[in-house]
């Protein structure tokens, strides 16, 4: 009995040890990944970065970081039954015996606010899982929230202004530029650690992203009704829902004032003049067959705990 009383009082010290190891292991990972691309520790590589996100999982399960996010709730509930005992079982079965490669992907979560085109008062959070595809290219699902019922919003398309560049120029108009988002702190990335978030924002801020909603939650709609909707980024102060902001700010516990602050060495392009079409009058977007598309702010105040959206 002493001898067990021993082992157990010894397992603290002991998880400890293992938690530092695998610490050192995680930092040896992203060295050597910064090594291979012949960077120093002040940059990062698109490689570099999904080295870190692929031992996110494993410092987050040992508490290394604290890499929980704030719930936010989907503003909308789907109709529709209760799932059964069946489906449920169904569902439990399909996780265990299904390899999901492409879901497993989208391991770096972003949060930042979009808009639709044409109509910029109409405004919403959302919510990016993203996989990093190769240094220039980064595809993301957009949701209304980070819980299990949130829903997808959409897909942004993320390029590097080496592509942006390249693109024919009837294209252009329907990407927007990221840069304000990364200097203002409007873009975060919520509970990795700062230095990460750095280099994540660095590498996003000479960027260009193409967004589609095809569920608009924001507009109360419970399910995927109309066409898509092509979405815009802000790019200058004043133009985002201050109530909204701070709503997203409070729940997630986000200080933009020290993101901006923290931020301030990273170096901002100046915007390709062909992106962010709306600001120079040249307005892309799909025309709704079905009227589903009236888009303006909510009637009604967010609830604290709900993905925020501009209002009256």
């Amino acid at each position: 009995m002493k001898s067990l009383r021993t082992r157990v009082s010894q397992l603290p010290s002991l998880a400890r040890t293992i938690r530092r190891l695998i610490g050192l292991m995680i930092r040896y990972h992203l060295k050597s990944s910064l090594m291979a691309d012949h960077l120093s520790p002040g940059k990062c590589s698109m490689r570099a970065l999904r080295a870190f996100y692929a031992v996110l999982p494993v410092a987050c399960g040992l508490g290394l970081w604290g890499c929980s996010a704030a719930t936010t709730k989907s503003p909308v509930e789907a109709p529709g039954r209760p799932a059964t005992t069946g489906t449920q079982l169904l569902e439990a079965g399909a996780a265990v015996l299904q390899a999901k490669p492409p879901i497993d992907a989208l391991n770096a979560y972003l949060n930042g606010f979009h808009f639709y085109n044409g109509q910029p008062d109409a405004q919403m959070e959302a919510h990016h899982y993203c996989a990093i595809l190769n240094e220039d290219v980064i595809q993301c699902v957009i949701y209304d929230g980070n819980t299990q019922a949130a829903k997808i919003m959409g897909v942004e398309y993320i390029i590097d202004a080496s592509l942006f560049a390249k693109l024919p120029a009837a294209e252009k108009p329907m990407w927007h530029s990221h840069g304000y988002e990364v200097s203002s702190g409007q873009l975060s990335a919520p509970a990795i650690p700062a230095s990460a978030e750095h280099a994540l924002m660095k590498r996003l801020a000479h960027t260009y992203g193409k967004t589609w909603h095809t569920w608009h939650t924001d507009q109360g709609k419970r399910l995927p009704l109309g066409v898509p909707q092509l979405m815009m980024g802000f790019t200058a102060d004043g133009q985002a829902d201050p109530a909204m902001v701070r709503q997203r700010n409070q729940r997630l516990q986000l200080d933009m004032r020290k993101s901006k602050a923290l931020r301030a060495d990273i170096p901002i392009p100046p915007a390709d003049p062909a992106a962010d079409g709306w600001q120079h009058g040249n307005i892309i977007q799909i025309t709704d067959p079905t009227g589903q598309h009236d888009h303006a702010p909510a009637a009604l105040p967010t609830a604290n705990d709900s993905n925020s959206r501009s209002s009256p």
